[in-house]
This record gives structure tokens, C-alpha cells and sequence, in this order.
């Protein structure tokens, strides 16, 4: 299927949420792939800035991911995920990538309005989508820093200075959590629901609960952005081959393992997502 954009594919998951699930391995891409295909629902392959990082590079991996999705039977995206570096929006955009997050949640508040801004311009010409993230004001940790918050009026007056197509709030989650017991502000993302014109994104989404998943997007969490999990479980699959078998060396026999793990629980995150939907 061709590949379709980020904001056609969240238009069609409302009033269910659009799963964008982080690729770190080519065994990522495929299970998530495979996972969209066996549930009938569309999904994001998301490529971060440090996942770049680790490869060396942002070509190798995201060719493969252009590839997958476009010869994939689910209607999928590829997206830049978390990128610092205008450099590395550009070079993603060159290699047809249609959907990118600058991140300038660690800048202060009139730096990443300025950068922004001047990305989704350039982004824009080229017809390709535009995820911003509104960090503290004045602070380091950026938005997902435990206890901030995304004030609403500041959001507006962001996104309609700055023309993205979607908004990375902080809403009660964190990046990187193990425990699944974040709490969201389902208030709060029901106000920025209503005040914004654009879709919301919620990082950090393996610390949250399924009810709490379900609950977001209910009030109106239109993204929903998980990598920690897959990781997890690729990780629990892989070490459990190896221990049952000591002599193992084909990567082929602990990694297909791996990755069966992370597509099912790929499956599962898009089948809660799509609850609000269907139920």
C-alpha cells in the first residue's frame, strides 16, 4: 500500500488513537508491519534522533522502514521521531520521509518557537507534516520532566506562531518508564483538546496503564507514542531463548522470537487504541 500521511491516518483512527511505535532494529519494522496487518489498523514506524545515532546514520534504517511500509497491506507512515537537528530533518525529507518532530523542548520557550517555526515553513513547502513539542518555559528538562505541565493558552498562542501540525504535551507521562503507572490529567487533555486546532501526542506512553491509554484518548489524545514496551518485550523473548539453550548462535533463532514478541504487543496497543472506535 502506498505509504499515506501521519495526519490522514489520525483523521481516520478517531475517534480511536493513532499508534506510533518506535523502530530501532529492522526486526522492530517488521513486527510493527506485520502487527498493523494482522489487525486491520493503520500505525506509525517512528525513527528516532538517537536511534540515528546509534546506526551511524539515518539512510540505512529509514530506507529499510520506506520499504516495509510501502510494501506492507496496512496503511502505515514513517516518521523522524525527536529530532534536534534541522540537519537531520532535512536529510529525512530527502529521503522521503513525510513527517518529522522537531524537538526543542530543552530550548527556551522564544528559541523553540523561533526554530520551530522556521522547520515547519521549510517542511511545509515540501509537504511534509510537522510534530513540535512545547517544553518548560525557562527550564532543561523539556515537557516531559516529572510534574510539568503544558499550560493551554501558551499552546495556543505556540502553535498558531509557530503553523505545526501537531503538539507534544505533558500530561502526566515520562519517557523511558519500566512501571506502567504514570497518571494522565484527562481534564487537562480534554481542555487542550478543545482549545487546540491541532492533534495531540502523548510521549511516553509505555508508563501508562491500558484504562489510562483508553482514557486519554477518549479525551482526546489523537497520537499515542510507544517505544519502551516493544523493547521489553523483545528483550524478555531474546533472553529467554538464550537461556533455554546455551549453545544458541543463529541470531535468526533468538531474534525471530524477539521480534514475534514485539508484534504482539504491538497488536495489543493498537487494538486498545482503536476501543474508542469500535466499542
Amino acid at each position: 500500500m502506498p505509504l499515506l500521511p501521519v495526519f490522514d491516518l489520525i483523521v481516520a483512527a478517531r475517534p480511536g488513537g493513532l499508534g506510533a511505535f518506535n523502530v530501532i532494529a529492522l526486526e522492530h519494522a517488521e513486527a510493527i508491519a506485520a502487527a498493523a496487518e494482522a489487525t486491520k489498523q493503520a500505525a506509525v514506524l517512528q525513527i528516532s534522533e538517537n536511534t540515528v545515532r546509534y546506526h551511524g546514520g539515518l539512510r540505512p534504517l529509514a530506507r529499510a522502514c520506506l520499504e516495509i511500509a510501502g510494501a506492507s497491506r496496512a496503511a502505515l507512515a514513517v516518521h523522524l521521531d525527536h529530532a534536534t537537528s534541522e540537519e537531520l530533518i532535512r536529510e529525512a525529507v530527502r529521503l522521503g520521509i513525510t513527517s518529522v518532530m522537531f524537538d526543542g523542548s530543552t530550548l527556551d520557550y522564544a528559541e523553540n518557537l523561533a526554530r520551530t517555526a522556521r522547520i515547519a515553513q521549510w517542511c511545509h513547502e515540501r509537504g511534509v507534516h510537522v510534530e513540535a513539542e512545547l517544553g518548560e518555559v525557562g527550564g532543561k528538562d523539556g515537557a516531559h520532566a516529572p510534574g510539568v505541565r503544558t499550560d493551554p493558552d501558551e499552546a495556543v498562542a505556540f502553535v498558531a506562531a509557530t503553523g505545526v501540525d501537531a503538539l507534544a504535551v505533558a500530561v502526566g507521562s515520562s519517557h523511558a518508564m519500566h512501571s506502567r503507572d504514570a497518571r494522565l490529567d484527562d481534564d487537562l487533555i480534554a481542555r487542550l483538546a478543545t482549545k487546540l486546532t491541532v492533534p495531540l501526542v502523548l510521549h511516553g506512553s509505555s508508563g501508562v496503564p491500558d484504562a489510562g491509554l483508553r482514557s486519554a484518548v477518549r479525551a482526546g489524545m489523537a497520537k499515542v507514542n510507544i517505544a519502551t514496551r516493544l523493547n521489553v518485550a523483545l528483550a524478555e523473548a531474546v533472553r529467554a531463548t538464550l537461556a533455554g539453550d546455551p549453545a544458541l548462535s543463529d541470531p535468526r533463532r533468538y531474534l525471530g522470537p524477539g521480534r514475534d514478541a514485539v508484534q504482539a504487543e504491538v497488536e495489543h496497543f493498537l487494538r486498545l487504541l482503536a476501543e474508542p472506535r469500535t466499542g
